[in-house]
Parts: C-alpha cells; structure tokens; sequence
C-alpha cells in the first residue's frame, strides 16, 4: 500500500515524489548549474529508467537485489512519463523561487 493512497492516485503521487528527487539529486550534485539543466537530466533519467522497465534487466536486478525494483520499478506505464516531466518542472520552480527568495532575504540582511 501506498502511503499516499492506492491505485492510480497513489501511484501517480510516488512517481511525482521519485521524479522531484531524481531532480534534487541533480540539483545537490550540480550547484552551480543551472536548474533547468538539472530538470532535463531528471527527465532523461527518468524517462531511461521507465523505458527500461520494457526489458527484463530491472527484474532480473531485483531477484539479486530486491531494493533495485524501488528504483527501477517494474512494468511500463507512459502516464509516468507524464508524471515525471509534471514534477521535475514543479521541483525546479519551487527550487528557483525558494533560491531566489533565500538570496533576496540575505541580501537584506545588515
């Protein structure tokens, strides 16, 4: 069971979540660049990761080590490629408007 629901509206919600921290990983790792570079590699990556879910590598990767299948999933479903791209550009606004108010805020500061 999902924590935030079951079937779709769960599933949906553990996508946005799993895309928002592709994002803030890319984001962590590539301070300095900027977030929308970060935002189309956590696209690429997600997508790569959805598109592998087409083959057996992600099972056969979670026979040896099940904590895989969380990262890479199981089955193919092109709504979550929707989902990612929604929540990476989610992530990356809400990160540029925190950012920029964090700045704005210690700039202001004496």
């Amino acid at each position: 069971m999902h924590r935030f629901g079951s079937g779709d509206l769960g599933d949906m919600a553990g996508d946005a979540l799993y895309a928002a921290l592709v994002y803030l990983v890319f984001a962590f790792l590539l301070p300095r660049r900027a977030r929308s570079l970060c935002a189309a590699l956590a696209i690429i990556v997600c997508t790569v990761i959805e598109f592998l879910q087409l083959t057996d590598v992600p099972a056969t990767l979670a026979e040896l080590f099940p904590p895989a299948a969380l990262v890479l999933g199981a089955h193919f479903d092109r709504r979550d490629l929707l989902v990612y791209a929604f929540a990476v550009v989610c992530a990356m606004l809400l990160d540029v408007v925190v950012s920029r108010a964090l700045r704005r805020r210690a700039a202001q500061q004496p």
